[in-house]
């Protein structure tokens, strides 16, 4: 409780650990609470809660709330699960799938991931995923980094199209991205015409927190 109480004046690191895939990760108090980082980024909790949780009201907690199945492609400390559980009530199914198990190690012992009945989690690769599942899912949230970096699969045709193959009718994708220059920014461009407006309807949230756009997909038919 000291802690948290002291981390309004200075964050409190509390626990460090040097992962394969994601080099640094840390759990510090901050502002009275724990926040995920890598070395450069806020990974879960903190900004990346506040972020994800616009996107959500901006497709509508009350359509998520009726929704059966939800993916999520990155989870690290699993603030937006906790967003979809804690704050909207969502009932039904999450999948959740991370390539990371330090981080999911982390997120069961700090944030008790693993006490959410309804999720499941998938060690796996995001693309490696998606080619496999046969599921169909009404919302796709996809939260993928490498400290800063995004993998480039994710603005792909061959992805795109799969993670649109791969919703439900009037389903929704999440996309959130990362824009730290020009290239970001013609990325992000070029990302929004690969789909048609007759069967998609897309909205992106520019210059969330400063350095991410949120993307918000509708699948019309």
């Amino acid at each position: 409780m000291l802690k948290k109480i002291l981390s309004y004046i200075i964050p409190i690191k509390i626990h460090t650990k040097k992962s394969p895939l994601s080099k640094s990760l840390e759990v510090t108090w901050a502002n009275g609470e724990l926040v995920l980082d890598s070395k450069n980024t806020n990974y879960s909790y903190g900004s990346l809660q506040r972020i994800l949780r616009l996107g959500l009201k901006t497709i509508g907690f009350h359509n998520v709330i009726l929704m059966d199945h939800v993916l999520v492609l990155g989870v690290a400390g699993g603030s937006v699960i906790k967003t979809l559980v804690d704050e909207i009530e969502y009932k039904g199914k999450i999948t959740g799938v991370e390539i990371d198990s330090d981080i999911i190690n982390i997120a069961n012992q700090y944030f008790n991931l693993d006490k959410i009945d309804q999720l499941e989690i998938i060690i796996d690769d995001a693309f490696e995923f998606v080619l496999k599942t046969k599921n169909k899912y009404d919302l796709i949230i996809i939260d993928i980094f490498q400290d800063t970096k995004m993998p480039n699969f994710l603005f792909e045709s061959f992805f795109i199209n799969r993670i649109c193959f791969l919703l439900k009718s009037k389903g929704f994708v999440l996309f959130n991205t990362m824009l730290l220059d020009k290239k970001d920014d013609v990325r992000n461009e070029k990302y929004i015409a690969e789909f048609d407006t007759i069967n998609f309807k897309i909205k992106s949230i520019p210059r969330v927190e400063n350095h991410n756009e949120l993307i918000v997909i509708e699948k019309l038919i």
